[in-house]
Order: structure tokens, then C-alpha cells, then sequence
């Protein structure tokens, strides 16, 4: 299904992005980013969203559509229809439960393989469901990561029943470590302070994460901000 999204955005250095959003219910529409990541003549799709007619026409302008690439188990709704449509490689970490399908063509991790020439996987370890992060060696460094960290600038695509809880439910308008997937994610009696401190020996600048807005600058300390506040109790 295709839902509320903007058209594309350059975010400079050859990376793309498209604000869109999805139905959690009938009154709850939060938002939801899709990043593109063009290497020479090929596209790379990060946390694919289903778009409308006219703007998929402008993304097959960018670019061959050769890699769909799923970075949180519990993102995966759209992954089936580009592969499809586009003969695309599909990669995704295993073991995920909540989405089996596509296929995985490249495991997220094995042999060091990485969807473009200047790239790396993060993959964070003892969480109940496979999530991880892709670094692009861009500039100072672009993260892109889906549920684990995010970033809100504004409320924008969320319905008015999203926006009035959010702040509620620890969607705050900074950078976040997303509190439902934290809790959803850790085992019972343990941390994941720690990978949180892994993801911090990282050097980027820019986060564009699968929910909010893309933070240009000061993504690094954003995140440690982030990280202090989701573990100071």
C-alpha cells in the first residue's frame, strides 16, 4: 500500500531521501523515511517505502535500483515489491521474525560485503530481533539506522492523534534512542548500553534514521546525548 510521502530530497554526496510515513492503525500515522544511496550508476534503497507513480519514476531517473537493503526486523512491509519490480539483491540480516520475506540474497555481515564501495555494516549484538546501522564514508560520515536511533525535528506525516502522544511516549523532538524499540529489544535483566557506545567509536556527522527528519550536522553528539539520557537511570 501506498501512503502520504514527500518527493525526493538530496541530502548531498550523491545520498537521497524520501519522507513518507505509514498506518499503525486508523487514527495513528507515524512517519517513516526511506534513504537512497547512489554509487556510480547504481541505487542502493535503505528501509524501502512504497511510492506513488510519478515519484518511482523519478527515482528510476537516479539510478539503477540494484540493492534493497533492510536495517530492523521490524521493517520489511515494502522490501518484497522492489525486489520483485526491480530484480534487485536483497539484503538483510537473518533470524528476523516479525518479516520472512523477501529471500535473502547477501546476509548483512558475511565476509565484510557492503551494498556500495565506501560503506560498512554496524550490527548490534544480544538484541532479541537482528538490527543494525549503515555507515556511509561520506564527507564526515552519514549513519543510517531504522528503529534504534532517531531523530525528530519536526512531527511531520505523523496524523494529529501521533502527534499529541508522541511526547508522551518519549518521541521527543531531539535525537532519540527509540524508547518501544529499546524495550521491545533488550533482554530481560540486561543492557544494551554498551552497543550503544560501539555505534559512538563511529565517526559520522549526519543521521538519517527510518522514522523523523535527517539531522545535517551534529549527529555525533547528538547520538552520545541521546545515549546518556536513554541509560542515566
Amino acid at each position: 500500500m501506498i501512503y502520504p510521502h514527500g518527493d525526493i530530497e538530496s541530502l548531498g554526496a550523491d545520498i537521497f531521501a524520501i519522507r513518507g510515513s505509514i498506518r499503525i492503525n486508523l487514527l495513528m500515522r507515524i512517519s517513516r523515511n526511506m534513504g537512497i544511496v547512489r554509487d556510480g550508476p547504481e541505487l542502493t534503497l535503505v528501509n524501502p517505502i512504497r511510492l506513488r507513480p510519478e515519484t518511482e519514476r523519478k527515482l528510476m531517473q537516479l539510478g539503477e535500483v540494484k540493492n534493497i537493503v533492510r536495517l530492523g526486523a521490524f521493517h520489511g512491509i515494502d522490501d518484497p515489491y522492489y525486489v520483485k519490480k526491480f530484480s534487485a539483491l536483497f539484503w538483510s540480516q537473518p533470524n528476523g521474525k516479525t518479516y520472512t520475506e523477501p529471500l535473502i540474497d547477501i546476509e548483512i555481515g558475511m565476509g565484510g560485503l557492503t551494498p556500495t564501495s565506501d560503506s560498512e555494516f554496524f550490527e548490534f549484538r544480544g538484541t532479541k530481533e537482528p538490527e543494525c546501522a549503515l555507515l556511509l564514508k561520506r564527507g564526515k560520515g552519514v549513519l543510517l539506522t531504522c528503529d534504534a536511533i532517531q531523530n525528530y525535528g519536526d512531527y511531520s506525516f505523523n496524523s494529529w492523534l501521533a502527534k499529541l502522544v508522541m511526547p508522551r511516549m518519549g518521541f521527543l523532538k531531539t535525537t532519540i534512542i527509540g524508547p518501544i524499540w529499546l524495550k521491545l529489544m533488550t533482554p530481560e535483566n540486561e543492557s544494551l548500553e554498551s552497543e550503544f557506545l560501539r555505534i559512538l567509536e563511529l565517526k559520522f556527522d549526519k543521521l538519517l534514521s527510518a522514522h523523523g527528519t535527517f539531522l545535517e550536522q551534529g549527529a555525533h553528539e547528538a547520538v552520545q546525548v541521546a545515549v546518556r539520557s536513554a541509560f542515566s537511570s
